[in-house]
């Protein structure tokens, strides 16, 4: 019991760790400060964290070696384009990102559930998807409208 706990306890400040890197790194990205080379060096370092869940999810579909470099390396670019083109959309809606952030923690409790012998129908997980992002961007919404009258206000007086 003890040698779990000690391994738990190390897991958890290992990644709180890396948690609290990957904030300040972002808050640099964000703040513009950044050069375009240190941008793409961390677009790299995250296609490289998704192609580790790639190569997963590959062999949990087929054994055939060209399959699974043909499946990383279109999702590497897939994910790379997203994220590109994503940073301005992303730091536009104030609350998207929280919005990925509770859609995640929903599928983790569903795949749970799942191993502990609940069943879901098959629509539920993107529904939920759908129903949690379609909230999140409705609250960023109304949050850019929010700032856009308190700006017109702060103009006409």
């Amino acid at each position: 019991m003890a040698l779990s706990a000690s391994i738990g306890a190390t897991a958890f400040f290992l990644t709180d760790g890396f948690k609290k890197n990957a904030e300040e790194k972002e808050q640099k990205l964000m703040s513009g400060s950044a050069s375009a080379w240190s941008k793409i060096l961390y677009l790299e370092a995250l296609d490289a964290s998704f192609s580790i869940d790639s190569v997963i999810g590959a062999f949990a579909f087929t054994l055939l070696i060209p399959f699974i470099l043909i499946g990383n390396g279109i999702g590497a670019f897939v994910v790379r384009e997203f994220t590109v083109r994503g940073i301005n959309l992303i730091s536009k809606f104030a609350y998207l990102k929280n919005g990925a952030i509770y859609t995640i923690e929903m599928l983790g409790i569903i795949v749970i559930l799942k191993s502990f012998g609940k069943e879901f129908p098959y629509w539920l997980p993107p529904l939920n998807t759908f129903i949690i992002l379609v909230f999140f961007l409705f609250l960023s919404i109304k949050e850019i409208r929010l700032k856009q009258a308190a700006n017109s206000h702060r103009a006409s007086l």
